[in-house]
């Protein structure tokens, strides 16, 4: 018996094509090249996930070390000294209060200090 594919191959393009809505040109309206381009869109996609996480925690440790030294600290000895005092703030929390909250990322930071 004769199998025809028609429906199934229509309903495996259309996913690719409705993913690709929002491409350029070609890349949201031909099958073969909108399969391509969202390849690669998946793979940054995934790669992207992880290197956000990356990115921000970087952007906390900046962000701490500038509110520290402003404290005559650097960011290593305030670490180490919350680590010593017992202190589980992470870092995104304390670049949250070194901008929000300078007195008391400033109270934190002396109490870090005195530890250290």
């Amino acid at each position: 018996m004769r199998v025809k594919r028609g429906i199934k191959a229509r309903r495996r393009r259309n996913k690719v094509l409705k993913m690709a809505r929002g491409f350029r040109g070609g890349r949201s309206k031909l099958f073969r090249t909108a399969a391509g381009a969202l390849d690669k869109a998946l793979m940054y996609a995934y790669r992207d996930r992880r290197n956000r996480k990356r990115d921000f925690r970087r952007l906390w440790i900046v962000r701490i070390n500038a509110a520290a030294r402003m404290c005559n600290l650097s960011y290593t000895k305030l670490i180490h000294g919350l680590k010593i005092a017992g202190i589980e703030l992470d870092r995104k929390v304390l670049a949250d209060l070194a901008i929000s909250d300078p007195s008391g990322f400033a109270q934190i930071a002396s109490f870090a200090a005195h530890q250290g």
